[in-house]
């Protein structure tokens, strides 16, 4: 009986909290209550956007070639009969230094005889001019003596007609008229040839005078003379070798100066030039240089990872007219004069072929939009309006120079660039800006 009604007890009690529970969840939720406050205004630094002088750098890598090179060969075949005793690799020689000199007999004996024909062509001619005046003067007296004889002829027929001379005496002054004929036509012919025989003799003496400046060219040629200031990388030649035309002697390089064959990135020129924007340039062969200088860029060349005192002073000679498709660089030449001059043991050596060295190039400054990098999102800045509301805008930039970055489009003189990191970023959201001094001069 007493198991009957626990159980009983226990169900009324199961049935009980299952009622309460029920009218739990159908009780109605209180609604929320939303409040009429905006979003509390961020604080945040500003930087009023003006123009500012701006320089445009780049860096490029080259190694160091020497600007002249002189590559001497032999002008004729000779024995070597001497050789500068400072001829060797890594050796120094003056310019106007005589460093190697060949055998010069045979040269002069071939210019002793070709003088000799030379003199032989002149008294040639010189004789053939005195012939042809003697021929000359001949042909007048024949031409002369021909007139009379004709007079003579012509009287004695005159009598012969009347009958008063033989025919003997008219025959015999015929044929002396055929003989002063032929005197006359033989001098004219001897004159007529020396036209060309005197033609034939100056040109004798052309070739003569042609072969002797050929010799003393040659004999000019025995001696070679260092022309700059130079240092010898190398040498293919001892005194007492036989050498042929065109045999290599030496290769000195000009201590004046040296250049680089840098590469430097696409992107990098562009950057460098961001200047001179929407600006027409001449590329052509004649205005090249006129270009070039009008770019006015400046250069310095330092060691990669060297001392902060070496470096050198360059100029911009020239911009490679094509790209790398590899790397994407383009080649520029930059020229550095008296690399030798103020060499400091340890800090600045001199620069010397092979050396790896950077090249630190410099637009001319102007003026632009410059904001600190930091201000940059992935292409976009953050301001503060008029309104004091955060506005997100994408703005176009030109270069990245360091901490710096140059705005060619999407800002306005006067407006608030905020400069600070904003979490979170919600374009509208009230902003409370605070100006910061102006540090990117």
């Amino acid at each position: 009986m007493k198991k009957h009604f626990f159980n009983l007890l226990k169900l009324l009690i199961m049935v009980a909290i299952g009622v309460v529970i029920f009218k739990f969840m159908n009780q109605s939720p209180k609604v929320a209550e939303h409040s009429g406050d905006q979003l509390p205004a961020k604080a945040v630094q500003t930087l009023m956007v003006s123009k500012q002088p701006f320089t445009a750098n780049a860096t490029a890598y080259g190694n160091i070639e020497p600007a002249v090179v002189f590559e001497s060969r032999a002008e004729l075949s000779a024995k070597v009969s001497y050789v500068h005793p400072e001829l060797k690799a890594g050796g120094s020689v003056a310019a106007g230094t005589v460093v190697v000199r060949l055998e010069t007999q045979d040269v002069k004996n071939s210019l002793d005889q070709t003088q000799a024909d030379l003199s032989a062509s002149r008294s040639a001619l010189a004789q053939l001019d005195q012939e042809r005046k003697n021929t000359a003067r001949s042909l007048s007296l024949a031409q002369k003596n021909l007139a009379l004889g004709q007079a003579e002829l012509e009287r004695i027929r005159v009598i012969y007609n009347k009958q008063l001379v033989a025919k003997s005496t008219l025959d015999a002054e015929q044929q002396k008229v055929l003989q002063l004929e032929q005197s006359v036509s033989d001098l004219q012919g001897q004159l007529n040839t020396f036209e060309s025989r005197q033609a034939s003799a100056r040109a004798q003496i052309n070739r003569s005078s042609s072969q002797v400046e050929g010799q003393e060219t040659n004999l000019g040629r025995t001696e070679v003379v260092m022309p700059f200031d130079a240092r010898i990388s190398m040498v293919g030649v001892d005194a007492g070798e036989f050498v042929s035309v065109g045999a290599a002697l030496f290769e000195a390089i000009n201590t004046d100066g040296v250049e680089v064959q840098a590469q430097l990135p696409t992107q990098s020129m562009r950057e460098l030039l961001a200047a001179f924007q929407g600006q027409s340039i001449n590329l052509s062969a004649d205005g090249i240089d006129a270009a070039l200088k009008s770019l006015n860029l400046k250069a310095q060349v330092r060691l990669v990872e060297g001392s902060d005192q070496a470096i050198w002073e360059g100029q911009v000679m020239r911009i490679s007219e094509s790209i790398d498709p590899d790397r994407r660089t383009i080649g520029i030449t930059v020229a550095v004069a008296d690399p030798y001059e103020g060499v400091v043991l340890g800090e600045k050596p001199p620069l010397i072929k092979g050396m790896y060295v950077a090249v630190d190039l410099f637009a001319p400054a102007f003026e632009g939009i410059v904001l600190p990098r930091n201000a940059i999102h992935q292409g976009r800045v953050y301001l503060a309006n008029a309104q004091d509301e955060l506005e997100i805008r994408e703005v176009h930039i030109a270069a990245n120079q360091g901490d710096k970055v140059l705005i060619a489009g999407g800002l306005q003189v006067g407006e608030r660039v905020i400069v600070n990191d904003v979490i979170p970023v919600i374009a509208g959201m009230p902003v409370l800006a605070v100006d910061i001094a102006n540090s990117m001069q």
